[in-house]
């Protein structure tokens, strides 16, 4: 398993599956992963966070706002300033880009993600080099809202193994069809959703 939002344990504890029974393992950690990328898919972004820094290039069209302190570069969630290196340039020629500031102000510490820099006062350069982020891309931690949708999510994946149409039936309700989309979970993740998705 890696980087779901949920452990194998609190699934089980859901499911009231004893936690020495393995018998449910490979299933249970299907619907933990399934649920996890369903909710990336669904929301734009990751929330566990890169183990070292990671280079990615950006096209800065589109992404600079121009705001009355400077430009604003909107840039993939980062989820810890250590190993922050900006760069601009193109090709093999690179020169590292100084006085910038995060935003939003106070992101991590609130843990939330740094999702721009601010250029106070300035530019990010001429629209035709790009813009080099080397980071620990994510979120500084996993928000409770996301593990917990994710465990509802898995919970209903795990369980449609016994009901392959999508119908599910007891002796108090009748039969029945699942709902497309729970609505728990959309509650859960919606406000983290990026725009446009």
């Amino acid at each position: 398993m890696a980087n779901e939002y949920g452990s194998r344990a609190a699934l089980k504890a859901r499911l009231n599956i004893e936690p020495g029974d393995t018998s449910a393992d490979t299933l249970l950690d299907s619907a933990l992963g399934a649920s996890s990328r369903g909710i990336e898919r669904t929301t734009g972004r990751r929330f566990w966070l890169d183990a070292t820094p990671v280079q990615r290039t950006y096209n800065p069209r589109g992404r600079i706002v121009r705001d009355t302190d400077g430009d604003l570069f909107l840039v993939d969630d980062i989820g810890s300033t250590t190993g922050l290196i900006v760069e601009s340039g193109s090709g093999a020629s690179w020169s590292a880009v100084t006085g910038y500031e995060t935003s939003p102000d106070n992101a991590l510490v609130d843990g939330k993600p740094i999702m721009g820099l601010l250029r106070v006062g300035g530019t990010w350069g001429p629209a035709t080099s790009r813009l080099r982020v080397t980071a620990r891309f994510g979120w500084p931690s996993v928000p409770d809202d996301i593990t917990e949708a994710a465990l509802i999510q898995a919970t209903r994946l795990y369980k449609r193994k016994d009901s392959p149409e999508g119908i599910i039936g007891s002796a108090e309700w009748g039969v029945r069809n699942l709902s497309r989309r729970d609505p728990d979970v959309w509650a859960l993740i919606e406000p983290y959703t990026l725009p446009g998705f």
